[in-house]
């Protein structure tokens, strides 16, 4: 159902501004207007945090632990997550008490104003979030699962400059133009141009074992929700609209494609099917013009499902293990257009091109990375270093030419301890490192101090 359009927008604008429109929908009822901010409170708590520094460390490195409270588990989203204002002031973080049962909220922190936190969501059930390119808004999700099957959704933005969200637009029954009643909905990118939302959501009818995915696109200027496509073991697709500002690569999503699982009726992952692993696609957000990451499904190359496309270039860059030789490291892969009998084969397709960028970068086992928006420089997770066992952060710079190498430069040891599986508070041993917008800020998390705290590094220079 669309709502807030045209002709009767501008009444529509009018009564939300007021703050006095009801409308009753089915069996929900929703006042569309302006909410004001979560909180007023301003709070902070950083510290220095040299000490987290080893003889290893460059020289010149400033470290600043942002999160501080013990009554409070703080990390940071996935590195491929719009969180990050263009300005590289604010961002957007994950908070939740350290104890209880509460999901948590949405902060942010304004690193000019000596890293100040505040709240700035208090909704249940919040589906994901993306920040707009011009840093003005905050889009978000909010999903009522207490319908079965399919749950009412809500797409709402939330104002940067002064915290106040409005409600604009509503499904309460099936996708437009479908019978599917969407859940487990996931708010995933937004493209270059701040036009347009991805997101995917399960669109089983509470029923059905391994029951579909889909990927649906809401037009912000036109308040419309499309379902672009669907298909089963597509459970994780980590959905990542193509940062270029090409008018055509700007409506390119990439997508993750798990083949081995198979998922229960609500669309939770009940088993493992085989060892294949998963392979990475491309497809236009008009659901046209599929396409294939040429990396794995070889039974040699496996992607850890930690994926990005390199800044505002048109490839991809993937974290994988080779089974050969045991190395964990990044490739860059080109798409490469595929039909029903060449697509998923991976490493296998005619014509494909992928490249080791890992491949002169000793001792390391790169996982969760992040590239900077001119696709030069990589923030990585060592999975050790020099045959130890602690979780460390690298920088890089890639080599220019088509099939570039990484070089690498230390920076630190986490300490965070990976022995505390953090799966569902915080994924407090995966430290998730990512830059600033301008790359001269590197953030990651730890758990040293006992609960997950974001810490931010400073100072570095790239390898030349």
């Amino acid at each position: 159902m669309k709502l807030l359009n045209t002709p009767l927008l501008h009444t529509f604008q009018f009564f939300l501004m007021t703050g006095i429109l009801f409308i009753q929908f089915g069996f929900v009822e929703t006042v569309f207007g302006v909410e004001p901010p979560v909180s007023n409170d301003v709070i902070y708590e950083s510290r220095g945090r040299q000490d987290i520094l080893d003889e290893y460390s460059p020289e010149g490195l400033q470290v600043i632990q942002i999160t501080t409270s013990l009554k409070m588990t703080s990390h940071h989203l996935y590195p491929e997550r719009h969180m990050f204002t263009p300005d590289s002031k604010r961002f957007i973080f994950h908070r939740m008490p350290a104890k209880g049962t509460s999901t948590g909220d949405y902060w942010i922190c304004d690193i000019e104003d000596n890293f100040s936190v505040r709240q700035i969501t208090d909704e249940r059930e919040i589906r994901g979030m993306a920040v707009s390119p011009c840093g003005k808004w905050m889009y978000y999700c909010i999903e009522d699962t207490t319908q079965s099957p399919g749950s009412v959704l809500k797409l709402k933005r939330l104002s940067l400059e002064d915290y106040k969200r409005e409600t604009i637009y509503i499904l309460d029954g099936p996708i437009p133009g479908t019978n599917h009643k969407p859940s487990r909905l996931s708010l995933r990118s937004i493209s270059s141009d701040g036009k347009r939302l991805c997101a995917q959501a399960f669109l089983g009818d509470g029923k059905t074992e391994n029951a579909p995915f889909g990927i649906l696109v809401f037009d912000i200027e036109k308040i419309s929700l499309k379902l672009i496509f669907k298909g089963k073991f597509f459970n994780n697709m980590h959905l990542q609209y193509c940062r270029s500002l090409d008018p055509i690569r700007s409506h390119d999503i990439l997508i993750q494609h798990n083949h081995n699982w198979i998922v229960d009726q609500k669309g939770e992952r009940i088993k493992k099917i085989n060892d294949e692993g998963c392979d990475l696609h491309v497809i236009r957000d008009d659901g046209a013009n599929w396409r294939d990451i040429p990396i794995g499904r070889d039974g040699i190359i496996l992607h850890h499902g930690h994926q990005q496309w390199r800044g505002r270039m048109g490839t991809v860059l993937t974290s994988v293990t080779n089974k050969a030789n045991r190395r964990i490291g990044i490739f860059e892969g080109w798409p490469i257009a595929t039909n029903q009998n060449t697509s998923h084969l991976g490493s296998g397709i005619s014509g494909g091109r992928y490249n080791d960028l890992c491949r002169n970068a000793e001792h390391t086992s790169f996982d969760h990375f992040s590239v900077d928006i001119s696709g030069m420089h990589v923030v990585a997770r060592n999975e050790r270093r020099f045959k130890g066992d602690d979780l460390t952060i690298y920088i890089g710079t890639i080599t220019p030419g088509e099939y570039g190498y990484l070089k690498v430069q230390y920076l630190l040891n986490t300490k965070t301890d990976s022995s505390k599986r953090g799966w569902f508070r915080g994924q407090s041993d995966r430290p998730r490192p990512f830059f600033s917008h301008d790359a001269s800020m590197a953030f990651f998390h730890s758990n040293l101090d006992g609960l997950s705290q974001i810490y931010m590094v400073t100072g570095y220079k790239f390898p030349e």
